[in-house]
């Protein structure tokens, strides 16, 4: 009986002088995650490729007190990624770095009530210093306390205007905010008051100047990206309110006219699983059912540590998408202004 189920036999690693992206390569041709992590880079090199596509990455997860910092700045400054939508807490994170603060290694196993003495945070096995981040949260209502009182912004406005500021101040030119700030590259983020962030915006009001949020200011912005690419393409870092807040723009979109729902293309990176419902772990699969993902997007869950996964895949495109990123027609944004402006 003739089939195609022992087409394509899989290739046994080798040891042997290779690079990276060749590493990745050979393990898409091997078995369960590790093959899986090799299709996450053929797919993203492939979305990189398509013609007017807008790319999003959305990040959870502690990622820059894990260092991850300067992988994030690498694709918003080599356009890997056209939008970022991200929790508060990381881009907190980000600027305290990008100002001179430091995260330390510690340990999961100290005794956290002698650390509560010692007024050391403690994030996992990663320790930072809570007087050090208060003194950021008053550097934030200072910022806040610049801007006019009682406008509504969208949070794309307030993070490319904290860019801005921390730009001029000196800050580290491989933070996220402030590679996003000179190539502008739009930031979101739904979860702003869930953050340190939004502690610094709340001093900023207790002291009788209120800086408001507009969150549907974001999601009618971020569906106007869709609704100006041919194309769109996703990368999760974890799940969360990132991930649906990018997924659901292909809703919002379809009530105002778009004929073809779904994210053409998908990459997730995330530990957790399907079978307990949350949305963090759901399968693309299942946001097919939903529109969110269109029926024959090129799609990839990879079930992994994204610590793991992040430097490896970042070094892979670094070597295979150099001439890729050199001859792509990217979107092109006016952040600027309260409204978001996009070409191509």
């Amino acid at each position: 009986m003739k089939h195609d189920f022992l087409k394509h036999p899989t290739s046994p690693m080798d040891v042997s002088d290779k690079t990276i992206g060749d590493l990745i390569e050979g393990m898409g041709r091997t078995g369960f995650q590790g093959r899986k992590l090799g299709e996450s880079l053929d797919v993203w090199l492939q979305m990189l490729e398509d013609n007017r596509i807008s790319v999003f990455l959305g990040l959870s997860g502690a990622m820059v007190p894990a260092g991850m910092r300067r992988i994030l700045s690498f694709l918003i400054e080599s356009r890997a990624i056209d939008c970022l939508v991200s929790t508060g807490a990381n881009l907190f994170h980000d600027a305290y770095e990008a100002l001179g603060g430091h995260h330390y290694l510690g340990s999961e196993n100290a005794d956290d009530t002698v650390l509560f003495k010692a007024e050391i945070d403690r994030i996992h096995d990663v320790y930072a210093s809570e007087q050090d981040f208060r003194k950021l949260d008053l550097k934030i209502a200072e910022f806040a306390m610049g801007l006019e009182s009682g406008k509504a912004y969208s949070s794309r406005e307030l993070m490319h205007l904290f860019g801005k500021m921390i730009h001029e101040l000196g800050g580290a030119k491989d933070s996220i905010l402030t590679s996003a700030y000179r190539n502008s590259v739009p930031i979101y983020a739904p979860s702003l008051s869930d953050s340190s962030i939004g502690i610094g915006l709340t001093v900023a009001r207790r002291k009788g100047h209120p800086v408001t949020v507009d969150h549907i200011k974001d999601v009618d912005e971020l569906t106007s990206i869709v609704e100006a690419s041919k194309k769109t393409g996703v990368i999760y870092v974890g799940g969360g309110v990132p991930k649906n807040f990018i997924q659901q723009t292909e809703v919002v979109a379809s009530m105002f006219g778009l004929e073809e729902m779904g994210h053409e293309y998908a990459i997730q990176y995330t530990t957790d699983s399907p079978q307990w419902g949350g949305l963090s772990g759901c399968t693309f699969e299942e946001a097919v059912s939903w529109g969110k993902i269109h029926e024959g997007a090129k799609k990839v869950q990879v079930f992994v540590d994204a610590t793991i996964a992040l430097p490896i895949i970042s070094h892979a495109l670094f070597e295979k998408s150099k001439d890729i990123l050199k001859k792509r027609k990217k979107p092109k944004f006016n952040v600027e202004g309260e409204k978001l402006e996009i070409s191509f």
